[in-house]
């Protein structure tokens, strides 16, 4: 080989040293936290130290022993009702104490549990529970969810709904009041005898992928991959006991509850629950109860940055954020205004099998794939090319994937463990699984899964998220990068976060670009504004790529993960007849975003897009 190869080969190899180091440390851990599952954890912390904090909700505290207690309620209710091994049981719950001993009763008789986003109505939400095949339905103390679920009862076919928070009188006709079933239920430890046919292959619970695109789907969470998740903030902070990890996203995603709560079950640590997340309050929560680590997800930590600077800012005792979607342009400074020690970015999949962890410090990159690390790496990770249309990818002559450069785009493929190999993915025909594989990648034989996305690496093999690729849209003939194009205008000021996605245009091949962006407080989008919007596409796009619409939402669409959610914007599109909100053309004559109206809308579409 020669030097030229050699320095390519071993280019940051120091960083990969650290890496290496770190995936040895976590095989350690996760081989140890595998010996037991979730419940087993928890009861064993129950017994060893059951007056010691676990919740901290509304200024209440919920020792271990406590959560335990009401789980034994819970076991004992459900218990009742008949429900045969690996039965699902869906938990409609926001982040608070009974999602957590909602759980924990279920698995206490090896029930698994589907865990059902609190934002879902209407068919979306019938479609979750159908695709999980729900036999019962368990949902929170709050009035809006129990409307929501009343409002989709006429589609559940005779599930049985049962309802925390609220006595039998008060409930409509086919729900039953949980709270007044709690109430005649024993807290008796359930004989773990009920649980002994529970293998690690089996489902501990269901967290759905977060229908950015399309319809959620429910991930198959086996009991090994639960345990698993206990190492991941451990292998980064070494959490001790008195630490207070701070849930800020919903519980029912995989951030908030396999690495965020799951850190309570690796250390015996606290963990502060918010029913809502709330970036006003974040940081006097973080200040009055200790907060040491805050998993985050999605554009958390953008809404904090929006707010008002404050001398306060920085005064907390915060170690480390673990997270993913920490944006390029805001991390320095939301790093340096917030005095935050440690950010741990990460790339991962709720149906993946491997991750890639960001433990540098390198703005906007989520870690490395180097030609160093790659063969050390027993996850192998290839960035390959792809067909934006389909998000396949491209074969060469022989039939095996294409690497791509170094600054290329690729679709992001990590070989499929052979202990994997065989296992479902959703619960969902096997197409659904054979979808997400890609075989014969660059041998006969192999398997790889296909993520999705899109990642990119710079010179020095750092790695950095690049798009989702069903977000991705073409237009006049080129590709156009949704993430690139919201980063353009989430610059801007006044600008605190823009979606962008594609819309049809009647005659037109492709999409056409449209960002629906909200304001930060007290800003308005008046006409000086427009103006700089078309200046600043103008200037940092190319032609194809300025979004031909624009529409003024009061607050983010989002998915129940925090991320962008463009299914409905997509589809309403630039309809008057069905958006409600301010919509504006793109309007090269007068070098602004001009409001569209009916009475120029067909002049609009009708001239050189």
């Amino acid at each position: 080989m020669d030097e030229e190869k050699l320095d390519a080969l071993f280019a940051g190899a120091h960083y990969d040293i650290q890496l290496y180091k770190l995936y040895e440390k976590q095989i350690q851990m996760v081989m140890e936290m595998i010996k037991s599952n979730l419940i087993d954890k928890f009861e064993a912390l129950v017994a060893k130290q059951p007056k010691e904090p676990l919740l901290i909700f509304e200024g209440l505290i919920y020792s271990y022993e406590t959560i335990d207690k009401l789980a034994c309620q819970v076991a004992c209710v459900v218990k009742t009702w008949g429900l045969q091994p690996q039965d699902c049981v869906g938990i409609m719950i926001h982040n608070e104490p009974s999602f957590i001993y909602t759980f924990f009763g279920l698995q206490k008789l090896g029930i698994p549990v589907a865990f059902i986003n609190t934002k879902l109505t209407g068919q979306s939400l019938v479609h979750s529970l159908k695709a999980a095949e729900c036999r019962a339905l368990i949902v929170g103390p709050d009035k809006e969810l129990l409307e929501t679920v009343t409002d989709a009862m006429p589609e559940f076919d005779q599930l049985q709904i049962y309802v925390h928070g609220c006595g039998q009188k008060f409930l409509p006709d086919g729900m039953k009041s949980f709270d007044d079933l709690m109430k005649e239920a024993p807290a008796a430890t359930p004989s773990r005898h009920l649980r002994s046919g529970v293998k690690w292959t089996d489902t501990c619970c269901y967290i759905y992928t977060s229908g950015t695109t399309g319809m959620p789907k429910p991930v198959y969470i086996p009991q090994l991959k639960a345990a698993a998740g206990c190492s991941v903030i451990q292998s980064l902070v070494e959490v001790k006991q008195d630490d207070v990890v701070y849930i800020v996203v919903p519980l029912y995603h995989g951030t908030g509850f396999l690495v965020g709560f799951n850190a309570a079950m690796a250390s015996g640590c606290s963990v502060l629950l918010r029913k809502r997340f709330s970036a006003r309050e974040f940081w006097s929560d973080c200040r009055n109860y200790n907060v040491t680590i805050v998993p985050y997800v999605g554009e958390v930590l953008r809404y904090l940055l929006s707010q008002p600077k404050s001398e306060l800012d920085g005064v907390h005792k915060l170690k480390a954020l673990v997270g993913n979607g920490l944006r390029m342009d805001i991390w320095e400074e939301f790093k340096n205004r917030f005095k935050i020690p440690n950010i741990y970015e990460f790339y991962a999949a709720t149906e993946g099998h491997s991750a890639t962890l960001n433990i540098f410090g390198k703005p906007g990159s989520v870690g490395r794939l180097s030609p160093f690390y790659s063969r050390l790496d027993p996850d192998k990770k290839c960035l390959v090319k792809f067909d934006h249309a389909t998000a396949v990818p491209i074969r060469d002559a022989k039939g095996r994937c294409i690497r791509v450069e170094i600054g290329e785009p690729g679709l992001l493929l990590s070989k499929v463990p052979d202990h994997f190999k065989g296992q479902k993915i959703y619960k969902a025909g096997e197409e659904a699984t054979e979808k997400k594989l890609v075989r014969d990648v660059f041998v006969p034989g192999d398997c790889y899964m296909n993520y999705g996305d899109a990642l990119v690496l710079d010179k020095e093999y750092f790695l950095y998220f690049y798009d989702r690729l069903g977000d991705t849209f073409r237009w006049k003939g080129s590709n156009v990068s949704t993430t690139e194009v919201a980063n353009v205008i989430s610059s801007l000021a006044f600008v605190e976060d823009a979606n962008v996605y594609g819309v049809t245009i009647l005659d037109h091949e492709g999409k056409a670009g449209m960002a629906a962006i909200n304001l930060i407080p007290q800003a308005q989008l008046g006409d000086e504004e427009l103006r700089q919007l078309y200046a600043h596409v103008s200037k940092e796009l190319p032609k194809y790529a300025r979004p031909l619409f624009l529409r003024h939402v009061p607050e983010a669409v989002l998915t129940g993960s925090f991320k962008n959610s463009k299914t409905e914007l997509a589809q309403q599109g630039y309809d008057l007849c069905k958006v409600k909100d301010p919509v504006y053309f793109i309007d090269h004559e007068n070098h602004t975003y001009s409001p569209l109206k009916e009475s120029n809308l067909s002049t609009f579409i009708n001239t050189r897009l």
